[in-house]
């Protein structure tokens, strides 16, 4: 009895985990998408990429971005998922660093706005510890990513024919 109690307890966390992620991409895409120059400034405020590329990638990320948070509120492909999410997380948190070292002054634009900023508004070690923070909801659902009302919890279930419901999400 215990060992399902706390199974339970954990599915519930990483339901939380899938949850709050889903949230943190759908928030971020829909401003994105709602704004696309703006999505522009500020992938181009990073000054790493090639013009050409910077269109590309502030045309594609908020669409990837409002994927990846459907994908996690309906609960599909849930470690697959937390795996891209933790990818892109990492690329953030190396955008927002790379910035920091070689002394741009910026706002990330990870929830809207973005571009230049004058020297003492930034927010880098805030920017970076939020998205750390993120990372580790990833982190969670990559190693157990079994949480509560998953879609591919009942595909699992069904597709079992035991309706045990374990199929190791």
């Amino acid at each position: 009895m215990r060992e399902v109690t706390r199974g339970r307890v954990l599915d519930g966390i990483g339901t939380l985990a899938r949850l709050g992620l889903a949230a943190v991409w759908l928030v971020s895409g829909l401003i994105k998408a709602l704004d696309p120059a703006q999505t522009y400034v500020a992938v181009r405020a990073y000054d790493v990429l090639p013009r050409e590329a910077v269109s590309v990638v502030a045309g594609v990320l908020p669409w990837f971005e409002l994927a990846l948070g459907l994908l996690l509120l309906v609960g599909i492909g849930t470690r697959a998922v937390a795996a891209l999410s933790a990818a892109l997380l990492l690329v953030f948190i190396a955008g927002v660093t790379q910035a920091w070292a070689r002394g741009l002054s910026i706002d990330c634009g990870c929830f809207g706005g973005g571009g230049a900023v004058e020297p003492g508004q930034t927010q880098y070690v805030q920017e970076i510890l939020r998205d750390v923070g993120f990372l580790l909801l990833a982190a969670w659902l990559i190693v157990r990513p079994r949480t509560l009302l998953a879609a591919e919890r009942r595909l699992v279930t069904a597709g079992s024919g035991s309706g045990s419901g374990s199929g190791g999400y």
